[in-house]
C-alpha cells in the first residue's frame, strides 16, 4: 500500500481509537500495535517494549515531574488569591484595575504552577465573585480568567515548553526565553480587550477602586515574593549554566513544598501527601503519553509514512506562509481534540523538519505551537478551561462562559500575526541571553 494511503488510514483509525474514549496513551500503543503486525509482520512487535521504555530513558525528562511538583505546592496553597490581592491592591486605581489584576495575577501565578486549569481554579476563586460585585459583565469575568489561566503553557517554566524540546531535541532554556516576552505580550493583549469589552458594556463607572495604603500595599507581598524569587533564581541557574534543567526543576521543587510548609503552615502529611499524589499521577499520565507517541512515532517511521509525507509537502510548491497557514489550521483544529501534549508529541517531531526546510526557526515555531494549544483550552469540544471556569462559578452559565472566551481566541489570533510579522518578538530574548542558535 501507498505511504501516504497508509497514512491517511492510521489518521483515520488513530482519530476513530481517541474518540471511542479510551485514554490518549493506550490508544497510541493499540494504533501502533496493530499497524506493525498487519503491515510489518508480528517480529516487529519486538520492538516495542524497548523504544516504549527507551524513550523516557532521558535525564531531562526527570524535569517533568519535579516542575509538576513545584507547580502542585504552589497551587495547593493561598498563592494563588494572596497574589491576586497583592496586584489589585497596586492596581486599584488604575482604570480597569481589577480585570487587569486579575490577568496579571494570572500570568504570574501560571509562571509559578505551570498549570492551566489550577491557574483558573486558583484566581478565578476569588477573582470572579469580585468582578461581578463590582458590576464587570459576566462575560469579561468569566472569559478574562479562562484565557489568562491558558498562559500556563507559554510562560516559563513550562511542562509543555519542556516536553516540545524533548521530542524535538532543542534547548529547553532557549525555549523557555522564546517564550517569556510573547507569553507578556499576550497578556497585554489580553487586559486591552477586557479593559475596552467593560467600557463598551458600559462599565465606566467601575474604573476605580477604593483606596489602600501603603502599608495595606505590603503587607500581603512577604507571602508572595518567596515563591516568585525561586522561580526567578530556578530559571536564573538554568541560563546561567549552574545547573541542569533537571536539577534546577528538583531544587525548585523541594524550595516550593518547603515554602507551602512553612509560609502557609501546611504542616498535615495529609496535605502533603495530596500534592505528592497529584503530582504523580500527572506524571505518570505525560509520561505515559510520551512513551506511547515514541512507539507511535516508531511505527510511523517503519511503515515510511512519515518519510512520505515530508516528501510530500516538500514537493508542494506553495509560498512558505501558505505553508505555516496550513500547519496553524491543522494545529488549532487537533487542540480543539486532544490535549497540548499529545499534539506536541504526535505533530512536532514531524512537523518541524519541514518547517525548519521552509526556513522557519523552530523556537519561534514553539510559540506559535503553543499559543495555537491556549486556543484549545478554552474552546469546545475539549475546552478544558471552561469547565473548571463553570465549576468554580456555576452562577455563570456555560454559554455565557464561551461567549465570553472567544474575543480572547481572537487575541491569541492577534498574537500569532504579530509573531509572524515580527518573529524577533520570539528570538530575540533567547539570542540576547545564550547567543544566536545555528538556524
Amino acid at each position: 500500500m501507498d505511504p501516504l494511503t497508509l497514512g491517511l488510514l492510521v489518521a483515520v483509525a488513530t482519530i476513530a481509537v481517541l474518540f471511542s474514549g479510551i485514554s490518549i496513551g493506550v490508544g497510541l500503543l493499540v494504533v501502533a500495535a496493530a499497524f506493525l503486525l498487519i503491515f510489518d509482520g508480528p517480529r516487529s512487535l519486538e520492538m516495542i517494549p524497548e523504544i516504549f521504555f527507551g524513550d523516557l530513558n532521558s535525564f531531562t525528562i526527570l524535569s517533568i515531574p519535579m516542575f509538576i511538583v513545584m507547580g502542585a505546592a504552589i497551587a495547593s496553597t493561598r498563592a494563588g488569591a494572596d497574589i491576586f490581592e497583592a496586584i489589585e491592591r497596586w492596581l486599584t486605581r488604575v482604570p480597569g484595575g481589577l480585570v487587569v489584576s486579575n490577568i496579571g495575577a494570572c500570568a504570574l501565578f501560571a509562571s509559578m504552577s505551570g498549570s492551566s486549569p489550577a491557574t483558573c481554579a486558583a484566581i478565578g476563586k476569588m477573582g470572579i465573585p469580585e468582578m461581578q460585585k463590582r458590576g464587570y459583565p459576566d462575560e469579561v469575568a468569566a472569559g478574562s480568567i479562562a484565557a489568562g489561566g491558558t498562559l500556563g503553557i507559554l510562560i516559563p517554566p513550562s511542562v509543555t515548553m519542556i516536553v516540545y524540546g524533548i521530542a524535538t531535541e532543542t534547548s529547553i532554556g532557549r525555549l523557555f526565553l522564546a517564550g517569556l516576552v510573547p507569553g507578556i505580550m499576550l497578556a497585554l493583549i489580553f487586559m486591552a480587550w477586557s479593559i475596552f469589552a467593560t467600557w463598551r458594556a458600559g462599565g465606566a463607572h467601575i474604573f476605580t477602586g477604593r483606596s489602600y495604603s501603603l502599608k495595606e500595599r505590603l503587607e500581603i507581598l512577604p507571602r508572595v515574593i518567596p515563591f516568585l524569587v525561586v522561580v526567578v533564581l530556578v530559571l536564573y541557574a538554568m541560563y546561567g549554566g549552574i545547573a541542569t534543567t533537571s536539577e534546577t526543576a528538583a531544587v525548585g521543587a523541594v524550595a516550593c513544598l518547603v515554602m507551602a510548609v512553612v509560609i502557609y503552615k501546611m504542616w498535615q502529611p495529609r496535605a502533603i501527601w495530596g500534592v505528592l499524589r497529584d503530582s504523580t499521577r500527572e506524571s505518570i499520565m505525560i509520561l505515559f503519553i510520551m512513551a506511547a507517541a515514541g512507539v507511535f512515532a516508531y511505527m510511523m517511521s517503519s511503515l515510511f509514512i512519515t518519510q512520505a509525507l515530508a516528501e510530500w509537502i516538500a514537493g508542494l510548491e506553495v509560498n512558505r506562509w501558505v505553508l505555516m497557514l496550513i500547519v496553524n489550521i491543522f494545529l488549532l483544529v487537533a487542540g480543539f481534540f486532544l490535549p497540548p501534549v499529545a499534539v506536541i508529541l504526535m505533530t512536532a517531531p514531524v512537523l518541524l523538519p519541514i518547517l525548519q526546510t521552509a526556513d522557519f526557526d523552530p523556537y519561534w515555531f514553539a510559540v506559535i505551537l503553543t499559543i495555537n494549544l491556549e486556543i484549545g483550552l478554552i474552546t469546545p469540544p475539549v475546552g478544558l478551561n471552561l469547565f473548571v471556569i463553570n465549576s468554580i462559578a456555576p452562577q455563570i452559565s456555560l454559554r455565557t462562559i464561551l461567549l465570553g472566551s472567544l474575543p480572547y481566541v481572537m487575541c491569541m489570533v492577534l498574537a500569532i500575526v504579530i509573531l509572524c510579522f515580527f518573529p524577533w518578538i520570539a528570538t530575540g530574548l533567547p539570542d540576547l541571553v545564550m547567543g544566536e542558535a545555528i538556524r
